[in-house]
């Protein structure tokens, strides 16, 4: 019986820490990418063009916490997480990239880009 009941409580314990274990690897993490800030077609959006790295050369900003109007034209950097193409691209607004970010924030590198 105590057999049973240690085996069950294993098991149990198994199974929690599986789970959050492969919540933890959903959660989408915070990014860094330094581009040129671009206004998009349609009023307030925008995308980043240039960008710095072996990734993606531009992305479409779906949502920022930052006000990206001032800094358009100047090359930034910028922190956020990932959106997937799919729902990103729910949004007819957003420019289409092969990338996409929510902003949490920015950073103005120089005020020209190349």
């Amino acid at each position: 019986m105590k057999s049973s009941i240690v085996a069950v409580v294993v098991v149990v314990c198994a199974l929690g820490f599986a789970l959050s274990a492969q919540a933890q690897q959903a959660a989408p993490r915070e990014h860094t990418m330094t581009g040129c800030l671009k206004a998009g077609t349609a009023a307030n959006t925008f995308m980043l063009s240039d960008l710095e790295g072996t990734g993606p050369k531009s992305l479409g900003v779906v949502s920022s916490t930052a006000n990206l109007a001032p800094h358009v034209g100047h090359k930034i950097s910028v922190t956020g997480t990932a959106v997937p193409v799919a729902e990103a691209e729910m949004d007819a607004n957003v420019p289409k990239n092969p990338h996409y970010m929510k902003l949490t924030a920015i950073t103005m590198v120089a005020r020209t880009c190349p």
